[in-house]
């Protein structure tokens, strides 16, 4: 007989195998779940679109963004996703029966600035790549800890709250050789041509460049650009590496350095 706990909204929480060296997560229809709850509410309301079609991952998901103190409104398909109200933020399944999700995301980024989250099965680097290039802010892979999730929408949130403080020090517009870094409007230009960049993406380079060509590590990047308490994969930070690398034309901006972390500095 499986363990179940107190506390859980959902009648089918079981521990997964996988997860069974961290106590704090659960398996719960497909998603892993934090017994212990994300522990922080929401001083103020925060609305989430949630696209999902698959209905025990949707109703887990909606009973666990409710009790961390978010207001839910979830479609399933990518058309109800279009025709939905704008929120705060966006959780967006990318396998959708009507619908590319990578086509909602490209639609709803082309109408504003919402932080969208995509959920997807799909670990190929080339999909989280592309979603990111098309204006998703983040990603995760499932199945994913409730927690993670939580702590990615609240570090999206608060980089896309106006008035929030940068990531960098230096104010103004910044050139490092042909490249233009403008904090103020949270621009970049490459040769003087604007380089659309995603919010997360902007601070990446931000942060990359208050030292040209000081090499950042992995954990300062996340504590930094992402969240003190980030509990995700360290991948993320690849994936939106790749991402900037392709939009400036040239992997040689951002460089890695195996096993510390990455620098930004002009082409050779």
């Amino acid at each position: 007989m499986q363990p179940t706990y107190p506390g859980l909204t959902s009648r089918s929480a079981v521990v997964d195998p996988r997860l069974v060296q961290d106590p704090s997560i659960l398996w719960c229809d497909g998603i892993a779940i934090s017994a212990a709850g994300v522990g922080v509410g929401h001083t103020v309301d925060v609305h989430i679109l949630l696209v999902e079609d698959d209905e025990s991952i949707a109703v887990s998901l909606i009973d666990g963004l409710r009790e961390a103190g978010y207001t839910v409104t979830h479609v399933e398909t990518g058309s109800a996703a279009l025709e939905a109200p704008t929120t705060d933020a966006v959780l967006l399944d990318l396998g959708l029966p009507d619908m590319d999700g990578r086509d909602v995301c490209r639609v709803l980024r082309s109408r504003g600035n919402v932080p969208i989250i995509m959920l997807t099965a799909r670990g190929d680097e080339f999909d989280r790549v592309l979603g990111l290039e098309l204006g998703a802010d983040d990603y995760v892979t499932k199945p994913f800890s409730f927690r993670e999730l939580v702590a990615r929408l609240r570090a999206v949130a608060r980089r896309s709250t106006p008035g929030a403080a940068s990531v960098a020090e230096p104010s103004g517009a910044q050139v490092v050789g042909p490249l233009e870094i403008d904090r103020r409007t949270r621009r970049v230009r490459l040769d003087g041509v604007e380089v659309m960049l995603t919010a997360k993406e902007f601070d990446l380079v931000a942060y990359l460049a208050v030292d040209p060509g000081a090499v950042c590590t992995r954990t300062d990047i996340l504590e930094n650009v992402w969240d003190v308490n980030w509990f995700g994969p360290t991948k993320t930070v690849d994936a939106h590496v790749a991402a900037i690398r392709k939009k400036l034309g040239n992997p040689q901006w951002i460089a890695a350095v195996r096993g510390v972390g990455f620098r930004l500095e002009q082409p050779v």
